[in-house]
């Protein structure tokens, strides 16, 4: 089973679901010649043509950064997820647009301390400090992300936006990218300091493991555990999961339950569903927010979604 939809996603359209098995499933090198031509078909590629449709004249998106879905930041998030060839000087522009958001004295002025806590949406610098080094868009600035993530850990290992006072507890919203991020930057950069928070942060899934947590007005437990693509900042088992293979926590005891969980919801054909989605596809409703311009697949209860079968499959051969 596992064979044939291998095969099926190596015959797929698209050529980043082609690049995450050849890549994540079947340990092709990166700097193999197939893979960076593969990795050239993603760059001319209709969705990424879609994802950077937006940009003008002077090369940046004419929207906040942080503009759900179709802002630079969740467009470089995305392109630095799907494979996109790193080292592209064009995408320059967005990058800066990020960094004048994020070093901003507004944004600044929301970095504030309750009873000892920096109180953060880290999913913010983490996601940006990700896509930066996955994109080879790294500059000085990039480090000083990596160093504000790690002075505004919590005592538990990750971060909370919550402003209440009495909030103790890291968010596995907030601490889950971070984590991916602080991951990628002590692999390239061989930090100490990144290396071991990580491994700080990955104790807050892990003693839960993974999707073990108390319902809140907000989130129910079933948004933790049902499958999506993109989760853009949110969090799900594989998006988890997909983090701790990256990590090389995935074969901690303690996410065995979760990947019982992400087995079972394998379909007849051996692909996976994308049973939520976060997005709503549409070129118009220019402004609006939630808006994507690119269609990942849908969602449906009988058919694989080939992002999040791709994304299954890394995660359950790196589990073993």
């Amino acid at each position: 089973m596992m064979n044939n939809i291998i095969k099926k996603l190596l015959n797929s359209d698209e050529p980043s679901v082609r690049f995450k098995v050849l890549v994540n499933v079947l340990g092709k090198e990166l700097e193999s010649s197939n893979i960076k031509e593969l990795q050239g078909e993603i760059k001319s590629s209709p969705r990424v043509g879609l994802l950077l449709s937006g940009r003008g004249k002077d090369g940046k998106i004419p929207f906040h950064p942080y503009r759900k879905w179709y802002g630079a930041h969740w467009v470089l998030a995305i392109l630095a997820d799907i494979g996109y060839p790193p080292g592209d000087k064009s995408l320059v522009p967005l990058r800066e647009q990020v960094y004048e958001w994020l070093f901003s004295s507004k944004h600044e002025k929301k970095i504030i301390s309750i009873e000892g806590r920096v109180r953060r949406c880290a999913s913010q610098e983490g996601n940006a400090l990700h896509y930066l080094l996955s994109l080879g868009l790294t500059d000085a600035r990039t480090e000083e992300l990596a160093e504000r993530l790690m002075k505004w850990q919590w005592p538990d290992g990750g971060w909370n936006c919550d402003k209440n006072p009495k909030a103790i507890n890291s968010s596995f919203m907030e601490s889950l990218i971070p984590l991916r991020a602080l991951v990628l930057y002590g692999k390239l950069t061989g930090n100490r300091d990144a290396k071991k928070a990580a491994r700080n942060v990955s104790e807050i899934f892990l003693k839960r493991k993974m999707f073990e947590i108390k319902p809140t007005k907000r989130w129910r437990k079933e948004d933790f555990i049902k499958l999506h693509y993109p989760c853009y900042w949110h969090y799900d088992i594989l998006f988890g999961l997909k983090v701790m293979a990256e990590a090389g926590f995935i074969g901690d005891e303690r996410c065995y339950d979760a990947l019982e969980l992400l087995e079972s919801k394998r379909l007849p054909d051996g692909g996976f569903p994308a049973e939520g989605k976060y997005y709503q596809a549409t070129r118009k409703g220019k402004g609006m927010t939630g808006r994507s311009l690119v269609d990942w697949g849908g969602t449906s209860k009988k058919h694989m979604n080939e992002f999040v079968t791709a994304d299954a499959l890394y995660v359950l051969k790196k589990s073993g």
